[in-house]
């Protein structure tokens, strides 16, 4: 027998628009969701549907699913849980590419209170907390960094709200969503791929369900559950569903809206968990360096909607339009206390202490006190205001053989934050200080640590609006800060246009011939005013009482404090005096980005070694240009306008990327699939990363000063990968799956950030300051720190997965069932240790952004007769996240593993009047896990923050 064979025996007469497996896998996933929609038998859910008339479940076309001739009637039985996993697992099955998938429960409800923890539990899959609000924020793929995944919506690219290019899924809302397909190798028709994996998140189409459905959903929620004070929040959702005109009009509407306030959470942040030595009767001793103690509420509403629009007034024709919009506010209001130990703040009123009644074990002061301290009472707030709108349009069109389609996108997003930083304590000018006392302290644990301080800030004649450290301007030119104010704006614009045409043939294993032209055309910035707060009439002594002050204490220090809300104190309290430096500057600019993609990609059908199988093979062709905007700041002197002068750059790059791949599915019978996967995939710069401009001054801070700088980088080109997956899928009907799957990925490119000797002559004028003094005096060469290509490396793994109903196992163990999955992922490559906020560490040591090694998650459930409950968990190890420092500017932190339990209870009415009414109860983070941030010695936590668990109670009612 031939080695290979096309496979056309038995091949099942094709419908009037052939289906690609991507959108193959949405349409099964939508009419599962149909089938929780038709309420027709009492106890089940029944659905009478178009059965396919193609060999696989998700045999719709993919420009138009038209009905056979002469359907066959099929009835689903299965609800709530089991009903998600069985679409999702539908689309995992019949996909050509190794995906993952999750699926709404119900119309508006997806399997957690969020589409981030709905993704987390995935195989592979990670969740980063937020370090304010402890919500699932941020999606790692596979050990890499959640920059590397590209996230669609409705399989369209989306603007973003953060410096990165991805939204955050903050602004997705469970209830409008109604599925997510995960890809981990791409096909050349997916544009906007990521290196890790691409993100596609799906709303519902009307057209895909039989009747009219309307549903309504309320929550009540209970936040910060086991913290010191609770919070509450309510969230409530309505979708309707309808068709019109024969069905060729279908309409769906989604509307959600919560606001909640969080529980009060206590901070309390090390310094980075560094120590200083001062010296203690003719010996040095080690001391902490410092601390922040914060005691912290804060708040997110959110207001969503999304609507989509058909019309399919023939089998040949049908248009869509797609609308989403999320806008939403958050905030945290901090109050707290701060100040250095064993070390000088860099302020022009910070005396160096003297140590006093010090107890020392092995040259540590585990006792003592430090005069000449000066406390800083914090009350900052932080606010966020944001906005998502995205708009597509698809119109698909049947000529002769081909199947074409035109889709067109626009999405923008802003985001408007404030940072109100409001400081108390003694002026500059006190001549009586503080003390500050410490116990418990063993050179490592710093979190344990006892603090207790002599003046009562809690007293607002203690505890007085001023400017206490002196934190601006020079010795020479003290200028008044008693507080700060920055307002950056993000503004996002995105445009694109997609064509393709498809159409069947006979060409040996080739089954169907696609291509396509994808345009897309970005641009963004990133702007805002920065400022100092100056008690009113500018003396940078003047200090005068908190209006409506209260009492609270410091985070986790038991130190009582006075307390608050600076919001409305500009021009009552404070002036605005408007402040332009270096650091301010390199935050602001703009990047501009088009990029062109071409693809030809074939459907594979056939045999090879008695095997059959299915597939793809293509090819994308990615011309990019790009140009990165931003500021030079060399000539700075000051931090005024005329002190610190706007010199604009500008840089341009463009460059082609051919990127092929190739996805097989074995059948090895007895329902058993080997996928595999190899391509070549890339992920592009943050656009913060290609920014033009940079800042530079002389760092005097060595024996020889020299000029240093750092900035972006619009030179930069992606991550570049060559990627190779394999994976064994045996599959239990419909019902469940066990699968084991490996994968490996070569390094081509990669993006960091080192420093370099530079010669910044471009840049300098004759006000530049340049060194005085040393070997450099002079000289306009020195070092820059921005982001460079670089080369090398990989990442492998495996993952594990199990996902079956256990009356599979044994009947009484009927309406059981488990989801289980386990992954381990480690990497060869090595980061230097630059941008680190809280530690040097050795660049050898330092994992991929984002990577846990093993991660873990399991789902218990149980439902029968309208009852549903579920228990989860899920664990990861340590990883390196990112989080922004005090001037916005994201820095590398150490996390510790964490494992997340929650638990979920529901009951749906079968039958009577109440049919379709559902209540249920659900408790989020039910172990209050802590997030903690460490060192490089993971004994030396120096951030420990605990959310509290979430309860939520709530009903459904679907009609």
């Amino acid at each position: 027998m031939k080695a290979t064979a096309t496979r056309r025996a038995g091949k099942p007469a094709r419908t009037a628009f052939p289906l690609n497996p991507f959108a193959a896998g949405c349409a099964v996933l939508l009419s599962a969701l149909a089938g929780q929609a038709f309420a027709q038998a009492s106890g089940s859910e029944e659905q009478t549907a178009v059965a396919p008339n193609t060999p696989t479940a998700a045999a719709t076309s993919e420009v138009i699913a038209t009905p056979a001739p002469t359907p066959s009637v099929s009835t689903v039985t299965v609800t709530g849980i089991r009903q998600g996993i069985e679409a999702a697992i539908s689309v995992k099955r019949n996909s050509n590419s190794i995906v993952e998938a999750i699926s709404a429960e119900d119309i508006g409800k997806l399997p957690d209170s969020s589409v981030a923890e709905s993704i987390a539990r995935l195989p592979g899959v990670t969740a980063q907390r937020s370090r304010g609000s402890g919500r699932a924020s941020e999606i790692s793929v596979r050990g890499l960094s959640p920059s590397f995944n590209g996230t669609l919506l409705n399989g369209r690219e989306m603007a973003s709200t953060g410096n990165a290019r991805n939204p955050e899924f903050d602004l997705f809302p469970s209830e409008l969503m109604g599925g997510v397909v995960i890809y981990k190798t791409p096909d050349a028709s997916v544009i906007g791929q990521g290196l890790a994996a691409t993100i596609d998140l799906k709303t519902v189409q009307p057209l895909d369900f039989g009747k009219r459905v309307i549903a309504v959903n309320y929550k009540k929620s209970r936040l910060g559950v086991r913290t010191a004070e609770e919070g509450d929040g309510d969230r409530f959702s309505l979708s309707y569903i309808d068709q019109f005109a024969n069905r060729t009009i279908g309409v769906a509407v989604g509307l959600t809206s919560y606001d909640e306030t969080g529980g009060e959470q206590r901070k309390y942040d090390a310094w980075g968990g560094s120590v200083a030595e001062l010296p203690y009767n003719g010996q040095n001793v080690r001391v902490p360096l410092g601390f922040t103690a914060d005691t912290e509420t804060g708040y997110h509403n959110r207001d969503g909607a999304f609507a989509s629009l058909q019309w399919r007034p023939n089998r040949n024709f049908r248009s869509t339009v797609d609308l989403f919009y999320s806008a939403g506010e958050t905030g945290f209001k901090r109050s707290g206390l701060e100040g250095a130990v064993g070390a000088n703040t860099s302020g022009l009123y910070d005396p160096a202490g003297v140590l006093q009644n010090v107890v020392v074990q092995n040259g540590v002061a585990t006792s003592g006190t430090l005069t000449n301290y000066k406390a800083v009472v914090r009350n900052h707030i932080e606010a966020a205001e944001d906005d998502l709108k995205t708009v597509g349009w698809k119109n698909e069109l049947r000529v002769g053989e081909w199947d074409t389609s035109a889709d067109i996108t626009w999405s923008k997003a802003t985001k408007l934050s404030s940072r109100y930083e409001t400081t108390a304590g003694l002026p500059g000018n006190a001549a009586n200080l503080d003390t500050i006392s410490w116990t418990g302290f063993n050179g490592g644990n710093f979190t344990d640590i006892a603090w207790r301080t002599g003046l009562n800030y809690a007293d607002p004649n203690v505890a007085r609006l001023t400017d206490v450290n002196g934190w601006s301007g020079t010795a020479d030119n003290p200028l008044a800060q008693a507080g700060y104010l920055a307002q950056p704006y993000i503004d996002d614009k995105l445009k694109s246009i997609r064509l393709n045409a498809k159409r069947d043939l006979e060409w040996g294993p080739v089954s169907a011939i696609q291509f396509g032209y994808n345009y897309t055309d970005r641009e963004k910035t990133r702007s805002g005013d920065e400022g100092r707060l100056m008690i009113i009439g500018g003396d940078r002594f003047g200090a005068v009482p908190m209006p409506g002050a209260s009492a609270n204490t410091a985070g986790t220090t038991g130190i009582p404090i006075a307390t608050w809300n600076p919001l409305g104190s500009l021009g009552t309290v404070y002036e605005l005096a408007p402040k332009v430096n270096a650091d301010i500057l390199t935050k602001m600019w703009d990047v501009k980005e088009t990029v062109q993609t071409a693809y030809v990609m074939g459907n594979l059908n056939g045999e090879l070694f008695g095997l059959e199988y299915r597939g793809n093979v293509g090819t994308q062709f990615v011309h990019t240009k790009q140009m990165g905007g931003g500021y030079n700041s060399g000539n700075c002197t000051g931090e005024t306008a005329d002190t610190c002068p706007v010199v604009r750059a500008v840089g341009e790059h463009d460059y082609w990327d051919v990127l092929p791949s190739l996805n097989l599915s074995f059948d090895l019978k007895n329902d058993q699939l080997l996928r595999m996967g190899v391509a070549q995939v890339l992920s592009r710069p943050t656009l913060d990363d290609l920014r033009g401009g940079l800042g530079f001054s002389v760092n005097t801070g060595v024996a020889n000063p020299f000029l240093s700088g750092g900035g972006g980088n619009p030179m930069l080109e992606p991550f570049k990968a060559k990627s190779f997956d394999l994976s064994y899928e045996k599959y239990f009907g419909k019902k469940g799956y066990v699968s084991v799957a490996g994968f490996y990925k070569k390094l081509d490119s990669f993006i960091l950030r080192t420093p370099a000797e530079y010669d910044f002559a471009p840049w300098v004028t004759s006000t530049t300051p340049l060194p005085t003094t040393g070997p450099f005096a002079g000289s306009t060469i020195g070092v820059l720190n921005r982001p460079e290509n670089g080369e090398g490396g990989s990442i492998r793994g495996y993952e594990l997965a199990v996902n079956i109903p256990l009356e599979m196992v044994s009947s009484w163990l009927d309406g059981f069932g488990i989801l289980a999955n386990h992954s381990d992922t480690r990497s060869k490559i090595d980061l230097p240790a630059l941008g680190f906020g809280n530690v040097q560490v050795p660049a050898q040591s330092i994992p991929l952004p984002g990577l846990s090694r093993k991660v873990s998650n399991l789902r218990l459930y149980y439902e029968k007769n309208g009852f549903q409950v579920a228990a989860a968990a899920r664990k990861r190890s340590d990883f390196l996240g990112q989080s922004p420092d005090f001037s916005d500017t994201l820095q590398y932190t150490f996390v510790k593993g964490e494992t997340i339990v929650d638990f979920q209870v529901s009951y749906e009415i079968q039958k009577g009047f109440a049919k379709g009414l559902s209540v249920f109860a659900q408790a989020n983070n039910w172990n209050n896990a802590p997030y903690q941030e460490y060192t490089e010695n993971r004994d030396s936590v120096t951030r420990r923050v605990e959310y509290g668990r979430t309860y939520q109670f709530g009903a459904n009612y679907k009609f």
